[in-house]
């Protein structure tokens, strides 16, 4: 018989129960889940305020005037508005400029939503494959023009294509065969637009560039690797990898974008002095144009209504694809 069979085991004393918690330690669970539940709310207050003073009260007043008949008289008070139901819906609906001003501005829209996109995720790639000196160079070449004022920008690009003393047009007549002296690029409204539209692209890349870069930083270079051993090419790695990763910042700056574009306004004003031509109204400008032109404040608030109506089915959109991405993540 070994010791270890002859030897009693020691005997283990009990443990102690925990004593029970004091009166008035701990919370409830239920008051605690209500307090946390109230804190983000809490938190979002002062936002909600500001937000409900600087829009809560212009909204009410564009629907409010969208149902009345609000012209010159009424802003002087010598006749009070009057309502007129969807008189100024019907007429607006009715109108096929109006639906031509819409058609140009979802192509205007399209065109710099696109090309902002792609120059912008063109420029994020290229970004990282530079050295660090000449990244940081662009990036401080981007953040200066995105943070130029739209007003000097706008006269920037005035200035370029001047027909008169504009230097595109001198640099682009030394190329054999291109004679553009004297050439007015706003004598018709898709080469204006066009002008336009590259003052906006211009102004818009710089923060898809800065954005998508951020978001190339999260993509792991194991897949990328694991996906060039498997044979695929520069494009497969982008659309199987890159590309699914980035999809929720891609989604978002689509929206914004999109969102930015359709209220596109300065750039339109500035560029043809106060008074943009039938040919290059958009509907910010028909808006304006409606209402302060035309001193018709009921039928140009019906625009603009319409204009915020459309941009929410943006956002709605927008919504769903983010909830989707929420649903596969």
């Amino acid at each position: 018989m070994s010791a270890a069979d002859t030897t009693t085991p020691a005997k283990v004393p009990p443990t102690r129960p925990a004593p029970p918690p004091r009166a008035g330690v701990r919370k409830p669970p239920g008051r605690r889940g209500a307090a946390g539940a109230g804190t983000p709310w809490l938190l979002l207050a002062p936002c909600l305020l500001v937000l409900a003073l600087v829009m809560g009260y212009p909204l009410v007043r564009l629907v409010t005037l969208s149902f009345q008949k609000f012209g010159q008289s009424q802003l002087w008070g010598f006749q009070p508005a009057e309502s007129v139901g969807f008189d100024n819906f019907s007429g607006v609906l009715g109108d096929g400029e109006f639906w031509q001003v819409v058609l140009r501005t979802i192509v205007f829209a399209a065109g710099c939503v696109i090309l902002t996109m792609v120059l912008g995720m063109l420029t994020a790639l290229l970004l990282q494959r530079v050295s660090g000196w000449v990244k940081t160079l662009v990036n401080i070449a981007l953040v200066a023009s995105w943070g130029m004022p739209v007003i000097v920008a706008t006269t920037v690009f005035k200035w370029l294509f001047d027909s008169d003393y504009g230097i595109l047009n001198a640099v682009l007549s030394r190329l054999p065969g291109v004679e553009l002296i004297g050439h007015n690029w706003f004598a018709s409204g898709p080469q204006g637009l066009a002008v336009i539209m590259l003052l906006v692209i211009w102004g818009a890349v710089p923060f898809v560039v800065i954005t998508l870069s951020a978001g190339l930083t999260q993509v792991p270079a194991e897949l990328e690797e694991a996906a060039r051993l498997d044979g695929a090419g520069a494009w497969g790695v982008f659309r199987y990898v890159t590309l699914p990763i980035l999809k929720p910042v891609v989604v978002m700056l689509t929206t914004l974008s999109v969102i930015w574009d359709m209220g596109v306004f300065p750039q339109v004003f500035v560029m043809r002095g106060g008074h943009p031509e039938p040919e290059f109204q958009l509907l910010t400008t028909y808006s304006y144009d409606r209402a302060f032109v035309v001193n018709d404040y009921g039928q140009g608030s019906a625009i603009a209504l319409i204009t915020v109506l459309l941009l929410l089915g943006v956002v709605a959109v927008y919504m769903r694809q983010m909830l989707k991405i929420g649903e596969v993540e």
